[in-house]
């Protein structure tokens, strides 16, 4: 798993993270790595997403191609002469008498077989499922904050009844010793103790990785934490 971490970061950073990395601290000095989280966050936080930024982006740009694409579809002639007269462009292009030709007044034909049409159709589908990617990326943003907020209410209580129950069963290791000790208890009742305890003290280790796990979520569903 070291291995695989190790090479997550070199392809994260492009580069090899040296020989050098800090070895992972104990899970008691590992609760507080993120600050406690305030009351009142304001939803903005999610602006900072990298998902919702690129769907904004992809937003902005579906709208440049619908300006594009209206640009292309009307073409760029002069429309009036210097004495306001209609233009012989403007003329030609509505009359058909004399046809298209390239000159450089004229750009693109008012009618090509529907091409034209067809690019704007494009880009205007484009623009809806920007938007609909947009809005999907806000409504995903949320529930992760939810979810993350769930799992991390949730986890904390579990943490708490975990630890009583790693309590209750050292309390049992300390009867079942002192029963042994004074021959009441066979030695097979003192392992089944141990046992006992050995499963819920790794249920606990478990139970704060999960909460480790989950503050890591939240941070990363907030786009980065909840600190200027």
């Amino acid at each position: 798993q070291r291995a695989l971490d190790r090479n997550a970061l070199t392809l994260l950073l492009g580069q090899s993270p040296g020989d050098d990395l800090p070895s992972g601290r104990p899970f008691s000095e590992q609760a507080g790595l993120l600050a406690e989280l305030p009351v009142g966050l304001p939803s903005e936080l999610l602006t900072k997403r990298p998902d919702i930024r690129a769907a904004e982006q992809q937003l902005i740009a579906a709208n440049a191609n619908i300006g594009a694409a209206r640009a292309a579809f009307y073409p760029r002639i002069a429309l009036t002469t210097s004495v306001g007269l209609v233009s012989n462009d403007l003329n030609h292009l509505l009359t058909g008498n004399v046809g298209w030709t390239f000159v450089p007044q004229i750009v693109l034909p008012i009618f090509n077989a529907g091409a034209n049409q067809a690019n704007l159709d494009v880009a205007r589908i484009s623009r809806d499922l920007a938007v609909a990617q947009y809005e999907k990326a806000i409504q995903g943003a949320f529930r992760e904050v939810a979810d993350a907020l769930a799992g991390r209410a949730t986890l904390a209580e579990q943490l708490r009844a975990s630890r009583a129950q790693v309590d209750a069963a050292q309390a049992t290791v300390r009867l079942s010793r002192l029963r042994y000790t004074n021959g009441v208890a066979s030695h097979l009742d003192l392992l089944d103790a141990e046992r006992s305890l050995f499963a819920t003290q790794q249920a606990t280790v478990q139970l704060q990785l999960a909460q480790m796990q989950n503050q890591v979520l939240l941070y990363k569903a907030l786009g980065g934490g909840w600190k200027d």
